[in-house]
């Protein structure tokens, strides 16, 4: 008897913006969408600012070089806002 189980690649795909939400894909098509009031640094940031993400990590990280932020999936799976967070 075989046990089906789903893959999960919890990888960064591609990382989008709102007023007031981060939104980042994951390789294996999950979407996770959080308040950017957990990343204050994000939050008081601009979309110019925003828009300069790259993945770091070996694929489970973004980072902002220009405003000094890191963010990992692991984190954003668990919820977990910044330790510095105003929220």
């Amino acid at each position: 008897m075989s046990i089906l189980t789903k893959k999960t690649d919890e990888r960064v795909k591609n990382v989008q913006f709102t007023e007031d939400y981060i939104t980042v894909e994951l390789m294996d098509g999950r979407i996770i969408s959080v308040p950017l009031a957990w990343y204050p640094k994000l939050l008081k940031s601009n979309i110019q600012q925003l828009e300069k993400w790259e993945i770091c990590g070996g694929g489970y990280g973004i980072h902002w070089e220009e405003i000094d932020e890191d963010i990992s999936t692991e984190g954003l799976l668990r919820d977990a806002p910044s330790v510095f967070s105003a929220v």
